[in-house]
């Protein structure tokens, strides 16, 4: 009988086949005996798709958990407003410059507001926003943001200590009105003179603030202590000198600044009333450009300038004995300016100083003290004169 052998492929030759799902069949053939076994490669389609599937699968997670987070952060960068009540106590300084959204961002770092957004949105529901003003104010914590803002728009609200220094104080005085009107003892601020470079003095100041601690009224914020306080006098002085023109003018009229304020401190000393303070000046160069004067010798015979080199105070009459103590401050005995201003000079002394009325008067004399009547004149007769009437004032008044 014959054996019919189905056709086979010959050994180790495999038949290649797709079956319904697109994979490929191998039909391989084992050793004799055994059983034909099938295995499935997938095609490279099918894998791009199952790898693109996965991307997009990772990729829509990456995505919510990203947007997750930027949701977070929004909500922990703009959490809202507080709704009250406030407490505590903060001190927030609005500097020059700051924008709203500055603002915001500082008030929400003191605590005093919840958000930066909860301030910029009080802020444009009022107009009276845009001229919030520099200073310090004091604020609460956690307040709505338009209780906040209500605190900056009024400047009745700014935080400050007002300090009004009249012209013509000496150091001495000055130091005792800012003792007095501030938070800080006389001690304090003489230690910061003990460095006077580091309020900002003028070189020609040779160290010695007298005449350079400006006569002004100041509000000084809580924060500023003694050192702050005196460099903020020195450079209200710097600006008024630098308007003035104080160094350029000088040089025109042949003196230093040291001389000019040192001139500019004796007419803030001498003058009473407007119209005399540019003839003070006058008399005072007149002297000093004629040093030879017979009638004179150079000598401008100012006693207020007495006064201060006998640590007294202005205004206090003089003994002959008193007028030849021989101080570097002694007008009577020595030629020339004394060696400093004797005191604080405004404005208006600088600029009398700086811009003398013109005339050829060498003497003056108060005749009335009550009305700080002031005569000039140009020879020693005159002096002489003005001076018998202010002996008879003298006689008939209580003033002198």
């Amino acid at each position: 009988m014959t054996q019919t052998t189905p056709d086979t492929p010959p050994e180790d030759e495999y038949v290649d086949d797709t079956d319904a799902r697109g994979s490929r069949v191998l039909d391989d053939y084992p050793p004799e005996g055994g059983r034909r076994r099938k295995r499935r490669l997938r095609s490279v389609p099918g894998c791009l798709a199952a790898l693109v599937a996965i991307a997009i699968l990772f990729g829509g997670l990456y995505v919510v958990a990203t947007r997750g987070v930027e949701l977070l952060q929004d909500q922990l960068a703009s959490p809202g407003d507080f709704t009250g009540p406030a407490r505590g106590k903060v001190v927030f300084e609005v500097e020059t410059g700051d924008t709203i959204a500055e603002m915001g961002r500082g008030l929400k770092a003191q605590g005093v507001v919840k958000s930066v957004d909860a301030f910029t949105g009080a802020a444009l529901d009022e107009p009276a926003s845009n001229g919030i003003q520099v200073g310090f104010y004091e604020l609460q914590k956690e307040m709505p943001a338009a209780d906040a803002l209500e605190v900056l728009v009024d400047p009745a609200n700014i935080v400050k200590n007002t300090v009004t220094i009249p012209e013509g104080l000496r150091v001495t005085d000055i130091l005792d009105v800012l003792a007095d009107k501030t938070d800080f003892g006389r001690v304090a601020y003489e230690k910061v003179l003990q460095d006077p470079a580091s309020i900002g003095l003028p070189d020609y100041a040779a160290g010695n603030p007298e005449g350079y601690l400006f006569p002004s009224t100041y509000d000084f914020g809580p924060k500023d202590g003694p050192k702050a306080i005196l460099t903020k006098m020195v450079a209200r002085w710097s600006q008024s000198a630098e308007e003035l023109g104080l160094e350029e003018k000088a040089a025109a009229l042949g003196y230093t600044p040291a001389e000019v304020m040192t001139i500019a401190s004796l007419v803030e000393a001498e003058a009473k009333l407007d119209p005399d303070f540019g003839k003070v000046a006058r008399v005072i160069y007149n002297r000093l450009d004629v040093p030879n004067d017979s009638d004179t010798n150079g000598l401008l015979q100012i006693d207020a300038s007495v006064n201060y080199g006998l640590q007294q105070e202005l205004g206090v009459a003089l003994t002959t004995e008193q007028l030849q103590q021989d101080t570097p401050y002694n007008t009577y005995t020595r030629a020339g300016l004394p060696p400093t201003p004797i005191e604080a000079p405004g404005d208006k002394a600088i600029e009398a100083a700086l811009n003398p009325t013109e005339g050829d008067w060498y003497f003056y004399v108060t005749v009335d003290l009550a009305t700080a009547e002031t005569k000039f004149g140009e020879t020693y007769d005159e002096f002489l004169t003005y001076k018998a009437e202010y002996d008879e004032y003298c006689t008939t008044s209580d003033a002198c």
